[in-house]
């Protein structure tokens, strides 16, 4: 008997060293228990015969200062504003998909990053606080009636959005902009999490989110009272992608998880996992709740290098602006 068990153990230990592992690096919040990454991982082990694990924590940062030492085979989270920096580490490979499934609003034509998913940043409100909300980016710099919370730029991918939204806009002028937003600005924050909690906490008018984020309000909470202003002049597109390192251990796993990304499997779960709009799904297969969303009538887009351009400008603007 006893025999019997230890052999029962040492060949389970063998079946267990014998399936490949592979290493995703990704944001703190995908792998955490209530982000994407647990439902990815079950459904992606139950294709592949392997074991998803993933690295969690700031990815880009880690992909520079780590370089060719990163113990990783794949990447995912790292926005559209941050590609043109992680491209530039040398540290990819061509992810090897073929991208005719994407339903992504822009042209998408890169063999390094994949969308996985999508959405505009936008300025969310109560509609039990806010009865007019403004319907362009002018009127909300106009109103003096309305109390606002942000996202610092220099350390939140929102943030960054909102700054190249409104350099996109203003241009040299964003710096007026700045002055203006800040009379109203309840406080700005490291990131959007911190942000969105004080506004649920009823600090501020209206917060600086997404245009899907009222869907978690209504399927979590079956609260509608949330709701995205829609602006005249567009809002700003953002994808999170993911790719596939060139140092990677099982870089045919690594494949399979990009190909993983465009399944329907992936894209229908992403929506509610993520709250985003899927990359993959043509609109009459999202949820309703997606659908029913009203969507921006343009999409303001910068290519990775125009975004890079730009980063430095406009932050040297929203710096005057914040401070004088």
């Amino acid at each position: 008997m006893r025999v019997s068990f230890f052999a029962a153990v040492i060949l389970a230990g063998a079946a267990q060293a014998d399936t490949p592992v592979v290493t995703v690096l990704a944001p703190d919040y995908f792998g955490s228990s209530w982000g994407p990454g647990p439902a990815i991982k079950d459904g992606f082990e139950a294709r592949c015969g392997c074991t998803l694990e993933y690295r969690t924590g700031d990815v880009l940062p880690r992909l520079m200062l780590e370089g060719a030492r990163v113990q990783a085979d794949a990447v995912i989270g790292l926005n559209t504003d941050m590609t043109l920096r992680a491209r530039e580490t040398g540290l990819f490979a061509p992810h090897g998909q073929e991208l005719d499934a994407l339903t992504v609003p822009v042209d998408w034509e890169d063999d390094v990053f994949i969308p996985f998913n999508w959405g505009y940043a936008a300025w969310v409100y109560d509609r039990n606080r806010v009865e007019n909300p403004p319907s362009s980016f002018a009127e909300l710099v106009a109103r003096e009636d309305l109390s606002l919370i942000w996202q610092d730029p220099r350390s939140s991918g929102s943030g960054l959005a909102l700054l190249l939204w409104v350099d996109q806009l203003y241009g040299e002028d964003a710096a007026d902009i700045w002055r203006a937003l800040q009379a109203r600005t309840v406080t700005v924050t490291a990131g959007w999490s911190e942000a969105y909690g004080l506004f649920s906490d009823g600090e501020a008018d209206m917060v600086l989110s997404y245009t899907t984020s009222p869907a978690y309000h209504i399927v979590a909470e079956e609260d509608d009272s949330k709701a995205a202003a829609i602006f005249d002049e567009g809002h700003y597109f953002m994808a999170e992608v993911a790719g596939v390192l060139d140092g990677a251990a099982q870089p045919e796993l690594a494949r399979d998880f990009m190909a993983y990304i465009l399944s329907s499997e992936f894209q229908e779960m992403i929506v509610y996992a993520n709250w985003s709009y899927p990359s993959a799904l043509p609109r009459a297969d999202w949820p309703e709740v997606m659908r029913d969303l009203p969507l921006p009538d343009h999409a303001i887009f910068l290519d990775e290098q125009a975004a890079e351009d730009r980063r430095g400008p406009a932050l040297d603007l929203w710096l005057d602006g914040m401070t004088r």
